[in-house]
């Protein structure tokens, strides 16, 4: 008979009315959930570089297991040898040892404190791995691609053998932990997918050859795990449902289907079902993909196997798994990165608080902070990973004040609902009619990034919910500040954009152009390379207009993280943009400019219109609110132009702080 491991009634919730599908229960091996929702297994690199677990961890993971209410929550995948040949992030827990268990069932209780269904992922990384070692090891020795990762050499059989008891044995120790479900991490690049993919297997013995020899040593771990698990632990694995490996000669999607079947047969309780590698060169998880892009693959490994199916990838409201799962074309709905930037979502969509949840803008600092060897953080959640810090927390004002904020973009709108959630009185200007500030301009570039705006969205329920008064098309004055007298007045007024004066009349600003003010001709130089020049150029080149991208910095981009970085130059070079970095503009001459590199070669760019995207701190109103003696905060780009995490970062803390 199957388990209830912690009772939940959703049926009082008006989440559970609008979505009864996504809060319906379902049966997971001998486990009955109470709803569809997983906190799927995340890397965070928050836990000692010897493997055993901080409080930083248990705190993350109990904040997470909090936000399913009563589904599932995962703690990261443990690496399991040694040596350190599978362990793939500085902050990765370990579990090679039973010195190790305590530490586990820390975040088993964690988790369990919140009545949720605590998971364990047994994770080899693979190519991906031997992060402290020379080398690591996979079935075959294959160059790799990315240059960040270690090579890796051939395992004898009895290091594969000697392989698969450390799944075994770490399961174990899972489950001695207290731990609920046992997951198997197949997917990405890890060493379950190096065997199972013909790219990076080219054994000739039994763990190699067709894709049954390639998943021979993937079945001896699921028989083995299910062996001590019993029939009480479930066991799961998350397979790739096409590796997006094409170009070299990876699994077809037919071969992935039979990896699915296979991982069935041998006894898997449910699949996680994946797609990519970090070696594709197709993107998956940025926000160019539009949302919901891959359900179709969830809908095809329904049909191949009977096990339950489960599913993460650009899934960052409730409605398109509600649908799917209502289809019958997917079983459990995973997130990573939404409940990265929200812990608490599918709590707030079960109260129906969906208008409180601060979505993600898949910009994947995250990844590339982990493979940077640094702690997790989230670009648009201040209190990502700081879960164990008390200190982050808003906490009533000793000293109630007055707040004036000038600007009512993202670093504005951040502080104002901090500081008034604290208990000031905070008033909010801006010139414009609208919240937003330069989000408003920049959401309007190609490729996704209309998605920043529910970054505004979020803070503006916020403010009102906190009872921020706002005060729109309205400018600020220094005869206003003298006259109101606030306790404090924090500037959050945007960049200045540097003027070009010898093309007057020829040189508009970049959010002029974006917001549709300005006229610009057939031929367009845009000066400045990180990332408001590069949304620009996208955005005119998608208009049909001949763009050169122009900027000081060595690479274009410099501003944007390296994990999302890619797909922006992939696209400036499909678009026909022509970049030139390390230049400068040095002089403008009739219907041309003339571009200097950083060793002094000159050479001109025919151009009817310069976009401005260069920006500079903004020192307006400062020497007024000095010289009334107010205490005073710059925050965002008003203090040094960056980016939208910067400002929300800034933003959260000056509201700590007042």
């Amino acid at each position: 008979m199957a388990r209830v491991l912690f009772e939940w009634d959703y049926s009082g919730y008006p989440g559970a009315k609008l979505y009864p599908h996504l809060f319906s229960p379902i049966q997971i091996g001998n486990i009955i959930v109470p709803n569809r929702i997983k906190y799927a297994a995340t890397e965070d690199n928050l836990n000692s570089h010897d493997g055993f677990i901080t409080d930083a961890d248990v705190a993350y993971m109990r904040s997470r297991a909090e936000g399913v209410v009563g589904g599932m929550c995962f703690m990261q995948g443990v690496y399991m040898d040694k040596p350190g040949k599978g362990q793939g992030y500085v902050g990765q827990a370990a579990c090679w040892d039973d010195k190790f268990i305590p530490g586990l069932k820390r975040i088993a209780d964690a988790i369990h404190g919140e009545k949720a269904v605590a998971g364990f992922q047994l994770m080899d990384c693979g190519r991906v791995g031997a992060v402290n070692v020379e080398s690591g090891h996979g079935p075959s020795t294959v160059p790799q691609r990315l240059r960040i990762f270690r090579p890796m050499y051939e395992m004898t059989k009895e290091e594969i053998k000697e392989m698969i008891q450390q799944h075994v044995d770490s399961a174990r120790r899972g489950v001695e932990a207290g731990f609920d479900m046992i997951e198997i991490s197949g997917i990405v690049g890890y060493l379950v997918s190096n065997f199972i993919s013909k790219y990076t297997n080219r054994r000739t013995d039994e763990y190699g050859g067709d894709i049954r020899g390639r998943m021979q040593a993937v079945v001896e771990i699921i028989q083995g795990v299910k062996a001590v698990c019993g029939k009480d632990i479930p066991v799961g694995i998350r397979l790739c449902s096409e590796e997006l490996l094409d170009d070299v000669r990876g699994n077809t999607p037919e071969e992935s289907m039979q990896s699915y079947k296979i991982a069935e047969e041998a006894g898997v309780d449910y699949i996680s079902c994946t797609l990519g590698w970090q070696e594709s060169i197709y993107p998956v998880i940025s926000r160019d993909i539009p949302q919901g892009n891959w359900l179709h693959l969830a809908k095809r490994a329904k049909s191949n196997v009977k096990v339950p199916i489960q599913m993460a990838y650009r899934l960052f409201t409730p409605d398109r798994p509600e649908k799917a799962i209502a289809a019958g074309e997917l079983d459990v709905w995973e997130m990573c990165r939404p409940m990265i930037a929200d812990p608490l979502m599918p709590k707030k969509v079960l109260e129906g608080r969906e208008n409180e949840i601060r979505h993600c803008v898949a910009c994947n600092l995250c990844l590339a902070r982990l493979f940077r060897d640094a702690p997790m953080t989230c670009y648009i959640n201040p209190l990502c990973a700081h879960e164990h810090d008390e200190r982050i927390y808003p906490k009533p004002a000793e000293e109630k004040k007055t707040v004036m904020i000038v600007g009512a973009g993202p670093a504005g709108l951040e502080c104002a609902y901090v500081a008034a959630q604290r208990g000031h009185e905070v008033h909010v200007y801006d010139k414009r009619q609208e919240l937003g500030g330069t989000i408003l301009d920049a959401s309007r570039a190609p490729y996704g990034d209309d998605e920043l705006m529910t970054c505004i969205g979020y803070q503006k329920t916020m403010c009102e919910k906190y009872g921020v008064q706002f005060h729109l098309g309205k400018e600020v004055t220094e005869e206003m500040i003298s006259d109101e007298l606030p306790d404090t007045v924090v500037l959050a007024t945007g960049p200045v954009y540097r003027e070009l004066g010898q093309a007057k009349g020829r040189a508009v600003n970049v959010l002029d152009v974006l917001n549709g003010k300005a006229d610009v001709g057939d031929k367009v130089l845009v000066w400045g390379n990180r990332k408001p020049g590069i949304g620009v150029a996208l955005y005119l080149a998608k208009k049909g207009k001949k763009v050169s991208l122009v900027g000081k910095e060595k690479s274009a981009g410099f501003d944007i993280n390296p994990s999302f970085k890619w797909r922006y130059m992939i696209y400036l070079r499909q678009s026909g943009v022509n970049v030139y970095n390390d230049c400068d503009i040095e002089s403008v001459g009739e219907g041309e400019i003339i571009v200097k590199t950083y060793d002094g070669y000159r050479f001109p760019l025919a151009c009817d219109t310069v976009v401005i995207s260069e920006r500079d701190a903004n020192e307006a109103l400062k020497k007024a609110v000095q010289g009334e003696g107010i205490e005073m905060y710059v925050i965002g780009d008003a203090l040094v132009p960056r980016n939208l995490s910067s400002a929300v970062h800034d933003g959260y803390r000056i509201g700590l702080r007042i």
